[in-house]
């Protein structure tokens, strides 16, 4: 069965609306955020904002992923398809999982840190680079030093996430693209 032309547009909707979040959010807003705005300011806004990134990240491929299989039957599947699904899949496992978790937990480790950076009078230094008076931080206060390494692990987590979907989004607008007849 094809799909009709509604179906078609909301897939297409539903991808687009995701890639293009994701787009904006990994490589220009972030960017420009942390080289304007104080760092704990920034952090503050990822703070509020990432939960509505990830969880409309993980609504848009799970309702991909449903478009795509109400009109592709499993026991009609080609290769091509087949992959499709899998990214689909792979793309829903990475949203949910910095939904759930590497977001959250990301989240509430750097609101600890801000809580000790501010008693030490930092924080509102414009731009990402570490500060001399971080590293000190770090090396002179074990607690903090703890919370960085998780931060670190979290957010490396977090990003991979975030990659794999932008990928996973790039190969199906790939694969959307390769079957358009006309523009």
């Amino acid at each position: 069965m094809e799909p009709s032309n509604t179906i078609k547009l909301l897939h297409l909707l539903f991808l687009s609306t995701s890639w293009g979040m994701q787009i904006w959010v990994t490589f220009v807003a972030g960017f420009v955020m942390s080289s304007h705005l104080p760092r704990h300011t920034f952090g503050f806004m990822q703070r509020e904002l990432f939960p509505y990134y990830f969880h409309i990240c993980s609504t848009c491929a799970f309702l991909n992923l449903t478009l795509f299989a109400m009109y592709h039957p499993s026991e009609l599947l080609s290769d091509k398809q087949t992959t499709q699904i899998i990214i689909f899949f792979i793309c829903i496992a990475a949203s949910v999982l910095n939904t759930q978790w590497f977001g959250q937990i990301t989240s509430d480790v750097v609101a600890e840190m801000y809580v000790v950076e501010r008693n030490h009078g930092l924080g509102q230094e414009v731009g990402l680079v570490a500060s001399e008076s971080r590293r000190h931080l770090r090396a002179s206060n074990p607690s903090y030093r703890q919370l960085f390494q998780q931060f670190t692990l979290y957010h490396a987590l977090s990003s991979f996430c975030n990659l794999c979907c932008i990928v996973c989004n790039g190969l199906s607008l790939y694969h959307l693209a390769t079957h358009l007849s006309a523009l």
